[in-house]
């Protein structure tokens, strides 16, 4: 019994959405776009984001060249953005703006295009080029808007996302000096520093440095560990004038004594 009532409940549901979608091509097919465009927007109403969308699209073609086009143009940009496809949301919202740049509709347009990118934006652990787009859209907007009531969100926002550039600096590094390959490792966190000398992770960055300059150095033939100690003492002093107070200072202590021993021995033997 229960099974058929299921049965029922989807046929029901399927029947529903068939006949909306036959209406929609009964609408587009009738040739009066007025109508059209007023259903459009009923359904736009009702937050019913496929449905309108579909109907601006058959539409849209009537009204080029008319004080709806960029109504039209950019409710229908604003559907695929709230049905979550952002992708094409962006190309829309970018077309929009290009077009109609002093229409009404610009600002919320330009806030929408920036948040498409916010959206598309991955974790830490992968590329980081819509997150880069994401910043220079939201920070764009927030010049040419600088009263709007997004401002503040849109800062936030700019804040995580700039974490996120400086969590995906340290991870590439990170990755490198896991997998032992010091040399890389030693350049990669360097870079992140440079790039992002602010970083929240610039403690722990300066001591994988340090670290990964004493092991590259320890696991180097006799003729080059002299340059590569001297050059990880460097890394340390930086370290310890600007972490004097840091968990890791008995460890980098450990390993800047080993490097001194090592140069100490090493020039007793070379004045022998």
């Amino acid at each position: 019994m229960k099974q058929t009532f299921l049965n029922l409940l989807c046929g029901v549901a399927v029947a529903v959405i068939l006949s909306g979608c036959a209406g929609i091509n009964s609408l587009l097919k009738s040739g009066q776009p007025d109508l059209i465009y007023s259903k459009a927007l009923e359904y736009y109403e009702k937050e019913k984001w496929s449905r309108a969308s579909t109907l601006f699209e058959g539409v849209q073609h009537y009204y080029v060249g008319t004080p709806r086009e960029d109504s039209i143009t950019f409710f229908n940009a604003r559907c695929k953005f709230k049905n979550r496809d952002y992708d094409t949301a962006s190309t829309l919202l970018d077309d929009f703006r290009r077009t109609f740049g002093h229409s009404p509709f610009v600002e919320d347009a330009e806030g929408m295009y920036a948040l498409c990118f916010y959206y598309l934006s991955p974790g830490p652990s992968r590329d980081q080029t819509m997150t880069g787009h994401a910043l220079i859209a939201i920070n764009e907007f927030m010049s040419r808007y600088p009263e709007s009531d997004q401002v503040e969100n849109f800062k936030s926002i700019n804040a995580e996302l700039t974490q996120r550039l400086h969590d995906k600096a340290y991870l590439n590094a990170y990755t490198y000096y896991k997998i032992g390959r010091y040399k890389s490792a030693i350049t990669a966190l360097k870079n992140a520093l440079k790039l992002y000398p602010e970083s929240n992770h610039r403690e722990q960055i300066m001591y994988l440095i340090v670290d990964a300059s004493y092991r590259f150095a320890s696991n180097s033939i006799a003729e080059k560990q002299t340059d590569r100690y001297l050059s990880m003492l460097d890394s340390y002093l930086s370290f310890r004038e600007e972490f004097p107070e840091s968990e890791h200072t008995k460890e980098v202590e450990r390993m800047a004594k080993h490097a001194r021993d090592y140069l100490d021995r090493n020039n007793k033997e070379n004045n022998i």
